[in-house]
């Protein structure tokens, strides 16, 4: 099928990738899962082998399977953005030729671990890695930008070079975790001569987020609430502060148990509550992600009805 133009704006759910008991990929439940998110009027893009995918225990064939299934499933009607998680700068760009050639629209590319121990002090490297992807693939480039306290965050003065020098990068997909330096982000990426949208995944304050001037959300939260993330990301557009404040009441409940401590649970506890409104079947997660206790469990469920979720999977979000 001919490729979907890409457009780095507006709301990309990131989907989650289910599990059967032995922890192989369910396809049949996956299949389910991409077409209840691409039934959500306003989308402009879907997301795969990403954090929410579990992409870290995904081998190269895995991703290729995902990838397919996600184009069979929704590739005519929505473009499909491929993670590019790796290492190395070599097996990146073998994930991001094997994306283009499935037929993909777009990648987004996640900072190798690599770069944890010192690589903020070599921006060289990042800039050889990106080039790296670059040059094997010439489809449009989501920077995933991570927070810089754990040592994978680009500073601003190497991220602004990658953003010049590296022509593919379209967006950031912004993780910084601090207000003030993502409204840099958002200034500084809008101002360039050939602007780089940023894209919130600050999805635990996603209404102030959006407000600085993102130009979209990509967000594993959008595998269980896409409908609340385009309402909300309408309302902002339309400058209907009060519409946006409603919305975000109705999100905040879910935010604030997807993303509480422990973080790595975040998509382990999105899967529950899929469970529980009936849109997925099991929420079985691969090794070293273990599933979460029954109260914790119980008390996402109190948060999913809080939020206007229900075990019909229906809610009103109009005022």
């Amino acid at each position: 099928m001919p490729r979907k133009t890409f457009q780095a704006e507006g709301v990309i759910p990131a989907c989650l990738l289910p599990f059967a008991e032995d922890y192989a990929i369910d396809e049949r439940a996956f299949a389910r899962h991409l077409r209840d998110i691409a039934r959500v009027a306003g989308l402009s893009a879907v997301t795969v082998n990403g954090h929410s995918c579990e992409v870290q225990s995904l081998t190269f064939d895995e991703q290729r399977r995902v990838l397919d299934v996600s184009l069979a499933e929704i590739g005519d009607t929505l473009p499909v953005v491929a993670g590019v998680y790796a290492d190395g700068s070599l097996e990146a760009a073998r994930i991001a030729r094997m994306a283009e050639s499935e037929g993909a629209s777009a990648l987004l590319v996640f900072p190798p671990n690599t770069l944890a121990w010192g690589g903020q002090m070599r921006p060289e490297m990042a800039l050889r890695h990106f080039s790296t992807i670059a040059e094997a693939s010439g489809l449009p480039i989501i920077l995933f930008q991570y927070p810089m306290v754990g040592g994978l965050g680009y500073p601003l003065e190497t991220l602004l070079a990658l953003c010049e020098r590296v022509p593919a990068i379209v967006a950031i997909k912004d993780l910084c975790g601090e207000p003030a330096l993502h409204e840099r982000h958002i200034r500084e990426l809008h101002a360039l001569a050939r602007p780089v949208n940023v894209l919130s995944t600050h999805s635990a304050w996603l209404m102030p987020s959006l407000v600085l001037g993102c130009r979209g959300v990509l967000s594993g939260a959008g595998s269980v609430i896409a409908d609340l993330q385009v309402a909300l990301w309408r309302a902002v557009q339309a400058n209907d502060l009060i519409e946006a404040q409603r919305l975000a009441g109705l999100m905040f409940p879910l935010a604030q148990a997807f993303y509480a401590a422990p973080y790595l649970d975040m998509h382990n506890r999105m899967k529950e509550v899929l469970v529980h409104i009936g849109r997925m079947e099991k929420a079985v997660v691969r090794p070293p992600l273990v599933k979460l206790s029954d109260d914790e469990i119980a008390r996402l469920r109190d948060a999913a009805g809080r939020s206007g979720l229900t075990v019909a999977g229906v809610r009103e979000i109009r005022g």
